[in-house]
């Protein structure tokens, strides 16, 4: 039987998704997690979401403990986790409130602990693969559900993960664009390694809200800029996500 775990993103740190919702306190080896998980039910099926940054977005990207996160809805039985991520734009086609299913990313972070795996049994490494880090059945589904409610998405997308909370360089911006990357956010890459490593399918959907650094003929991204467009889009993102979850 299905358990899907949400991760809320920044304007999805506290939705009231599902009726009549119990809060759960987890605790884990790796310390205690974002926020307490929220139990419900969606469409007969069990769900347990999290506030990625805590309920209040009190929690920089840096310092959120990916690991216990992850480690708690492993331990509430969760067998596929989805998420939401607000992101800024490298693509001009890549529009304010877009969709974007990511199924790539390239990892710029450098201070986090991102694996399970501090150390090695003898003779026995444990290298986690990642050439498509995203789970293909979960795409499909977000993506189907993007069509039947007619959002404005893209079926594929790839997001650099920088450290925060300051946002790029122009210089910084027109590199990532040079590298393929599409979106630009702060927390995914690290969270689909670790939920890999847990070995359960994991899937992002992604919000544009801003064009980042690189384009000259906008003022660069800033936090109001980017809480007022997921504002305004979040309703899309909940209706997504709570669509696809029947069906998993």
């Amino acid at each position: 039987m299905a358990i899907i775990g949400i991760i809320g993103g920044s304007g999805l740190d506290n939705p009231g998704i599902f009726p009549n919702p119990k809060d759960e306190r987890v605790t884990t080896p790796y310390g205690d997690p974002s926020s307490p998980l929220r139990r419900g039910n969606i469409g007969g099926v069990e769900v347990a979401l999290l506030a990625r940054h805590g309920r209040e977005h009190t929690i920089p990207p840096a310092q959120v403990n990916y690991r216990a996160n992850i480690a708690a809805l492993k331990a509430a039985g969760c067998t596929h986790i989805v998420a939401s991520t607000a992101v800024g734009s490298l693509r001009e086609e890549i529009r304010r409130g877009d969709l974007v299913i990511i199924d790539q990313f390239i990892d710029f972070t450098k201070q986090r602990k991102m694996t399970y795996h501090e150390s090695f049994e003898p003779h026995n490494p444990v290298h986690c693969a990642m050439a498509d880090p995203y789970d293909s059945r979960l795409r499909e589904l977000l993506i189907d559900e993007c069509k039947t409610l007619s959002y404005p998405f893209h079926d594929h997308g790839t997001v650099v993960t920088i450290e925060g909370p300051r946002f790029s360089t122009r210089a910084e911006s027109r590199m990532f664009r040079a590298w393929g990357a599409d979106i630009i956010n702060m927390s995914i890459a690290t969270e689909t390694i670790l939920a890999a490593e847990t070995g359960i399918p994991y899937a992002a959907v992604a919000m544009s809200t801003d064009y980042d650094s690189w384009r000259l003929d906008e003022e660069p991204v800033s936090w109001e800029a980017v809480a007022k467009v997921f504002a305004e889009n979040a309703a899309r993102v909940t209706a997504l996500l709570t669509g696809i979850i029947p069906r998993i």
